[in-house]
C-alpha cells in the first residue's frame, strides 16, 4: 500500500480538514501544484482557487480557497487559508443574490473606506462564482 500524505486545511474559523490522503493539488501563485508523501519541503503562496484532496475509493474533495500559505515538511501539508470554503456547501442561487447586493453595496458606499470594503466583498464573491 502507497504511502499517504497527512493533509491539513486550516481556515480563521476552523479547521476544515485533518486526515491521510494520496494526493493534494494547490492552487500556489506561481501555478498549481501536486503533493504526495515525500514531498521536498516547500512553502508556497496561494492564489484564489481550488484545492483537490484525493483519496482512492472516496470522492474528490473540492474547495475554494482565497489566499494564505502552503507548507509541505516531512510531516506533511498544511495549509493556513485566509478564506476557505467547501464547494459542495456553495449554491449557485444564492451566491448570485450575494453578487447582486454585494455590487449594490458598492455604488451605494458613502466612503472611500467603505467602498473598498464592498468591493472586496464583491471580487470575493466573484471568485467563488467562477469556480462552481
Amino acid at each position: 500500500m502507497a504511502d499517504k500524505l497527512h493533509f491539513e486545511l486550516v481556515s480563521p474559523e476552523r479547521l476544515l480538514l485533518s486526515e491521510s490522503v494520496d494526493m493534494v493539488t494547490v492552487p500556489g501563485k506561481e501555478g498549481d501544484f501536486g503533493v504526495l508523501a515525500g514531498h521536498a519541503p516547500v512553502m508556497a503562496t496561494l492564489r484564489p482557487g481550488v484545492i483537490n484532496v484525493d483519496d482512492a475509493g472516496k470522492a474528490q474533495q473540492r474547495i475554494f480557497v482565497r489566499g494564505g500559505f502552503a507548507e509541505v515538511t516531512q510531516k506533511g501539508l498544511t495549509i493556513l487559508a485566509e478564506t476557505a470554503i467547501p464547494l459542495a456547501e456553495l449554491d449557485a442561487a444564492k451566491l448570485d443574490q450575494e453578487i447582486a447586493n454585494a455590487q449594490d453595496d458598492v455604488t451605494d458606499a458613502k466612503s472611500d473606506d467603505s467602498r473598498q470594503s464592498a468591493q472586496e466583498r464583491l471580487d470575493h464573491l466573484k471568485q467563488l462564482r467562477q469556480v462552481i
